[in-house]
């Protein structure tokens, strides 16, 4: 059976559901359901790689391919500093992002070694690195320009993003005009997991609970920041994961699928237009958001495979 062969762009940094997001991806490898490719990061915070990588060799995954932007883009630290606990706390191969690779050098490498229409790409951060993409010249892995590459190789990029049917959300507005421009020149599909989805699933706690995940990065940063910010004392909002979790294992028996069209203004409030013939496409939550939590939490609270 194929499974998807995904990049995951994320800002690991600022929230910390990008780290669940990872161990989603990471329990679907073990379980044979994807492949992971690469796992790139948006933002310029120079723990944001390094820390990425911990949470990969947690999984015994430590040299997955990571590259970060190297032109303009945004540079955000963690919520009670997760960050730099996590870099403390763990040992790390990369000490900081300087000798990291160009990220958009990483996705034309990956892109031009695949097969047609293979490749999924799933963003759980800013635009930024995509809209480089976009714009990329041909260079000494790929004739095509960046545009024309994504069309060959990609078969659809999987957004965390948004909020619908209108909103000011994070992904989109820190890096507006990358979002923007991506949004309204990618040349496949688009799916779009927007904040309403995954803001009242709640995961985490049972994680930082359970006795048996000792030496767990995953843990230790849900435990950190759950204990110190009080809203998300039983658990934190689970955007990142349902996208991963859609790139995965498509609609299953909790999303349903609307086409139409997502327009984003300057400044990143966006709004959608139910359309048919639209180019884009958001999910709807139709399963309760308890099984969809407990489906969730299993994956984030998987033990790496010996």
């Amino acid at each position: 059976m194929d499974v998807p062969l995904i990049i995951l762009d994320t800002d690991f940094g600022p929230d910390y559901d990008d780290v669940g997001a990872v161990a989603l991806l990471h329990c679907a490898v073990d379980n044979g359901e994807a492949e992971i490719l690469s796992t790139i990061v948006s933002n310029r915070h120079p723990l944001s790689a390094p820390c990425l990588s911990i949470v990969n060799a947690y999984y015994n995954r430590p040299d997955i391919p990571i590259g970060i932007p190297k032109k303009e883009a945004r540079s955000i630290g963690s919520w009670e500093n997760w960050l730099e606990m996590v870099y403390e706390s763990y040992p790390h191969r990369l000490l900081s992002t300087q000798n990291i690779p160009d990220a958009v050098e990483v996705y034309r490498k990956i892109l031009s070694e695949a097969e047609d229409q293979s490749i999924t790409i799933v963003t759980i951060g800013f635009f930024t690195n995509l809209y480089y993409l976009l714009q990329s010249l041909p260079d000494q892995y790929s004739k095509l320009k960046g545009k024309d590459l994504i069309q060959q190789k990609v078969c659809k990029l999987v957004c965390m993003a948004g909020e619908f049917p209108n909103g000011y959300e994070t992904n989109i507005k820190v890096d507006s005009r990358a979002s923007k421009y991506v949004i309204e020149n990618w040349p496949t599909v688009i799916i779009f997991s927007g904040a309403e989805v995954g803001r009242h699933v709640k995961t985490g706690a049972r994680l930082i609970r359970d006795k048996t995940i000792v030496h767990s990065p995953v843990k230790d940063i849900y435990g950190h920041v759950m204990n110190r910010i009080e809203r998300d004392r039983y658990g934190r909002s689970s955007y990142d994961q349902t996208a991963v979790l859609y790139a995965v294992y498509g609609c299953s028996s909790f999303f349903e699928e609307e086409k139409g069209i997502l327009v984003v203004d300057d400044k990143g409030y966006n709004c959608w237009i139910k359309s048919d013939e639209g180019k884009h496409v958001r999910l709807i939550l139709k399963s309760d958001i308890v099984s969809l939590a407990t489906y969730i939490e299993d994956k984030m609270m998987h033990k790496p495979l010996k």
